[in-house]
């Protein structure tokens, strides 16, 4: 049965600016066949197929005619939103809806869409059949992806010229569960204080799901799956569903019995309906952290040490403890106190920071003889303060016991720098003082030696057994080796303990000062015009004194020679200085020797004649010397200095001459060395070739060794056989063979290889080739004449023994004997 069509005018009405919009609406109706209650064969029940059909064309462009004829203002349709599911399977393109205008009767429409989704990345996700307008997705839609689109429908004619206005499209992609929820982590670490009660937070849990949270799909709720181990209860953590926090729900949690849980948690949306609803699982680790609920306890109640008397950061004992707290932490590093038996703190406790042991340690030296042993009462306590409820235990203090044992102890002077006083210039062998020392060890029976250690000047003698101390030469202020008044020096006191202990001790002597200096004039040497009453020479006195000792100094001039106290005077300035002047109108100038008597303050008074150099010179208008006259007041008159100045211009000419000659006598020899070619040069030119020699110990060569010595006395007296005459040994000499009288076959060989040996073997020979003389004949020989062998010429002589010398006379034997030459 052919279907019918529908069409109904959907008409809006504004009230307050009496606008209207109408939209027609064309349904089509179809008729549902029945056979005898069933369904038609081959055909599907229900209604007819919409995009078949056409019922979902919109019009949202309208055109009105008014009764007059008039055209009223075009109103757009609000076009509701397009919903469309995700993860649809198509078939695809599937058509969401047509969009019409009113005007598709009157002239041809083309219809378009644009924005993201249509011309927009993505693209063509939506398409649109531009003559009928129908509107298509062309693959499945993921909401997770993008959750909607905004389009924009667009209708215009043939030559593209705009025929409605733009029409928004919102098409929402309507969710469906198809994404589990994910852990944020796979593992979560938290941790919770041991001993906490029910109700602690302990760490938070998170899932997220991409669907829509406003729906089921996306609503999560948590629970725990299992509980590792299940110790002291297999529920001890709770977590709330819909936050994820994970909470104690039980006690009894204690770090040393179990110190970690691994809780699994799932994570499920729909609400958590396991039938319907995706999971997963994620792991949270829950470690119970310590708190010091065990108080360090020692592992025994009493501890013992032994320590030499003056030693400091000696360790003399360990003590050890039971902790059952984590280890390396507040609440497991101990910390040791002695609270009785050491009152003035010899001793300190120091923890081992890897073993926990408590190291009793000397920080101030005991003395034996004060205290041969310590008890001390230590107690421990952890760095952190004891959990609340929890009590010190009894096993938490100790007993110490420290023996001290005795030691050589060095002997010391009680008075240490000892300063005595006395006057310098006693005589030899007084007694200053008796500087002796004091061996702390009253329990050993020990002697106690002195001997000085430093005395610069030598001055001091120390009774080695009592200590006392007397002068060895006199001790005199003025000395170099004395600083400020003061003289020093170190003697040492030895005992005779095992092993031998020593000390030393510092004597100061301050010596006084008295009057054994006489005054020295100054200054030595002055300069005065011949002229009085131009200038005049300030005196004064130095003395290696001190006060009262010194100054003031009396300054007069002695009455012989007579010619002194003729010629100058002296005249008092204050206690310290005077003035010397000419006492007549003129001096001649020259150098004259003035002796000055000057006399000290001291009791008694010592006085020093001395003598002060005047040059008396010629002066100016200023008072100054002249040159002229400082010369001649030396004693030169002026032909004298005259003379000198032309011997010093005539060296300084010749100085002159000498220098201009070297120098042209250089370059001639330089342009005559270009005169001639190097190669060209037909004198006798030296060329130095490549030397091989013995290396450094045979480069000093001694030619004498090659000449006849003019004496042989050291040759004579020696025995017969092979010489060295190039040096002369001193000691024993190697004993060379000795040649016998009568020739024997064979000996002359023997007789030089023997030779040889014993000239390598010689201690007394120099490392490099020497001349060796073999029964040297001539003057002073100690062989015989050759001359007085009988030579005959007769020929008959046999000479076939030269064939028993050996290799050497081979040649020898040919020669004589007839034998053939090789």
């Amino acid at each position: 049965m052919a279907s019918k069509q529908l069409i109904l005018m959907v008409t809006a009405w504004d009230p307050q600016t009496l606008g209207r919009w109408e939209a027609i609406v064309r349904f089509l109706v179809g008729e549902k066949l029945q056979h005898n209650g069933h369904k038609p064969k081959g055909r599907k029940s229900g209604p007819v197929d919409l995009a078949q059909q056409q019922s979902d064309t919109l019009l949202p462009w309208r055109q009105h005619q008014s009764a007059k004829g008039l055209r009223r203002q075009k109103r757009d349709w609000v076009i509701p939103p397009i919903n469309v599911p995700e993860n649809s399977r198509g078939p695809f393109p599937q058509q969401l809806v047509r969009i019409r205008s009113d005007k598709d009767k009157e002239i041809h429409i083309r219809y378009s869409i644009t924005g993201v989704g249509a011309d927009q990345p993505p693209m063509e996700v939506f398409s649109i059949d531009p003559v009928s307008g129908r509107m298509y997705v062309t693959r499945p839609m993921d909401r997770e992806e993008r959750a909607s689109y905004h389009l924009r429908a667009h209708a215009v004619d043939m030559n593209g010229n705009k025929v409605e206005n733009p029409i928004d499209l919102y098409i929402y992609v309507i969710d469906m569960n198809d994404n589990r929820p994910e852990f944020i982590n796979q593992v979560y670490n938290g941790s919770v204080d041991e001993g906490s009660k029910p109700g602690t937070y302990v760490m938070t849990v998170t899932a997220n799901d991409a669907d829509d949270s406003t729906t089921a799909n996306g609503m999560v709720r948590y629970r725990i799956v299992t509980q590792t181990p299940q110790s002291p209860s297999q529920n001890m953590f709770t977590i709330n569903s819909e936050t994820g926090d994970i909470v104690t729900v039980a006690a009894g949690l204690d770090r040393e019995k179990v110190q970690q849980y691994i809780v699994i948690v799932q994570a499920t949306d729909m609400e958590g309906n396991l039938n319907y609803g995706l999971s997963n699982t994620a792991t949270a680790i829950i470690t119970v952290t310590d708190v010091n609920d065990n108080p360090p306890e020692f592992t025994t109640s009493t501890y013992s040490g032994e320590v030499p008397e003056n030693r400091v950061e000696v360790v003399v004992a360990n003590l050890t403890v039971m902790d059952r707290d984590q280890p390396h932490s507040p609440n497991w590093n101990a910390i040791y106190r002695i609270i009785s038996g050491d009152p003035s703190g010899h001793f300190t406790i120091r923890t081992d920071p890897v073993t926990n042991e408590g190291m009793v340690t000397v920080v101030k030296a005991v003395d034996y003889e004060m205290n041969r042993a310590f008890m001390l009462t230590v107690m421990v306590s952890n760095q952190a303060p004891l959990a609340s409820g929890i009590q010190m235990s009894f096993q938490s203090t100790a007993g110490v016991t420290i023996s001290v044992t005795d030691v050589n102890e060095a002997p010391y002077f009680p008075t240490n720098h000892k300063l005595i006083r006395l006057e310098e210039g006693v005589p030899t062998g007084t007694v200053l003082t008796t500087f002796s020392a004091v061996d702390p060890d009253r329990f050993m029976q020990q002697a106690v030696r002195y001997s000085k250690l430093s005395d610069p000047a030598n001055w001091l003698n120390i009774n080695a057994t009592n200590g006392q101390i007397t002068t060895a030469a006199v001790l005199d202020r003025e000395s170099d080796y004395i600083k400020n008044n003061v003289y020093e020096a170190t003697f040492l006191a030895a005992d005779n303990g095992i092993p031998p202990a020593s000390g030393t001790g510092t004597l100061q002597i301050y010596l006084i000062d008295i009057n054994d200096n006489a005054p020295e004039l100054l200054p030595k040497e002055a300069q005065i015009c011949e002229k009085p009453n131009l200038n005049v020479i300030n005196i004064t006195a130095a003395d290696a004194d001190i006060d009262p000792n010194v100054g003031p100094f009396v300054f007069e001039l002695p009455s012989v020679p007579s010619a002194v106290r003729k010629n100058w005077t002296i005249t008092r300035l204050n206690g310290d200085y005077a003035q010397l002047s000419l006492r007549i109108m003129y001096l001649e100038a020259g150098v004259y020797d003035v002796p000055i008597i000057v006399t000290d303050s001291g009791n008694p008074p010592l006085y020093n004649t001395s003598i002060i150099k005047v040059k008396v010179c010629p002066c100016d208008e200023n008072g100054d010397c002249t040159t002229i006259g400082a010369v001649a007041a030396a004693g030169l008159g002026t032909g004298a200095i005259i003379a000198i100045l032309i011997c010093i211009i005539i060296l300084l000419t010749m100085v002159l001459l000498f220098v201009v000659w070297m120098k042209r006598r250089e370059k001639e020899r330089h342009t005559k060395q270009l005169l001639i070619d190097p190669e060209d040069d037909v004198r006798d030119n030296i060329l130095k070739y490549d030397e091989e020699g013995g290396g450094e110990e045979d480069q000093d060569y001694d030619l004498s060794q090659l000449q006849q010595p003019e004496t042989m006395d050291h040759v004579l007296n020696k025995a017969p056989g092979v010489r060295r005459v190039d040096e002369r040994p001193i000691g024993a000499e190697p004993q060379y063979p000795i040649r016998p009288v009568i020739p024997h076959p064979g000996d002359i060989g023997d007789f030089i290889n023997e030779g040889l040996r014993a000239a390598d073997n010689d201690p007394t020979a120099p490392p490099y080739d020497s001349l060796l003389v073999f029964d040297y004949e001539g003057s002073g020989s100690t062989a015989g004449s050759v001359s007085s062998l009988n030579s005959s010429s007769s020929g008959d002589q046999d000479y076939d023994y030269l064939n028993d010398w050996g290799p050497r006379f081979k040649k020898l034997a040919d020669m004589y004997g007839g034998g053939e030459e090789d």
